[in-house]
């Protein structure tokens, strides 16, 4: 075990995942910032409810096609979008490997029933973590207290002994006011890195 923590968590999309959704929403939106664009997702309805699991996929394809006043029809947008999760990136498999070498591992992601029924659930990583936190099956989002206060008390540690890594730094932001520790990373590279700072991992 390592001296500083006893479980790291990730998410998913950006870290572990190849995930196009950044650019492809930027495109559509004409929206040239990619924290402005992070901070309208993070704040739409339609997303909110599509990620807490309390709208089909109809309903959030239309109400996105609206409020965001896309040039693109709810079917063409929905199809498009079914398609953002594209895989694990290379050496995900290899850094959760050597990660629950040291600690338990787990993930935390916003994701939604869409992209883990048709993709992400079906990929043979997904079964290497010991703590799963979907933001669909809790009915909970990041970067809402709520998830974070729910995860704290599932978790077999208190939050000081948690590592948190995304790739969004509003998210690791609210983490680490409820005492996680946590960085932010973009893809596998960087969160070795980060596993090395914080002496989960030694260097390469």
């Amino acid at each position: 075990m390592s001296a500083a923590f006893d479980v790291v968590l990730f998410d998913l999309g950006g870290v572990l995942i190849r995930f196009v959704g950044v650019s492809a929403m930027r495109e559509l939106a004409g929206i040239d910032d990619e924290g402005d664009l992070w901070r309208r997702w993070l704040s739409c309805r339609w997303v909110r409810s599509f990620e807490a699991g309390r709208c089909s996929e109809w309903e959030f394809a239309q109400g996105v096609v609206s409020d965001w006043r896309l040039s693109i029809s709810p079917a063409a947008y929905l199809d498009a979008f079914r398609r953002w999760p594209e895989g694990p990136l290379p050496g995900a498999q290899e850094l959760l490997t050597s990660a629950r070498e040291r600690v338990r591992i787990g993930c935390l992601s916003n994701t939604n029933a869409l992209h883990w029924n048709d993709r992400a659930g079906r990929w043979p990583l997904m079964a290497m973590f010991d703590f799963r936190f979907l933001s669909f099956e809790l009915g909970l989002v990041k970067p809402d207290r709520d998830i974070f206060e729910h995860v704290a008390r599932a978790l077999p540690a208190s939050p000081s002994r948690v590592l948190f890594l995304d790739d969004n730094a509003v998210n690791v932001e609210q983490a680490c006011a409820l005492g996680f520790s946590g960085a932010q990373v973009r893809g596998v590279e960087e969160a070795h890195a980060a596993l090395v700072t914080a002496e989960v991992l030694s260097g390469r």
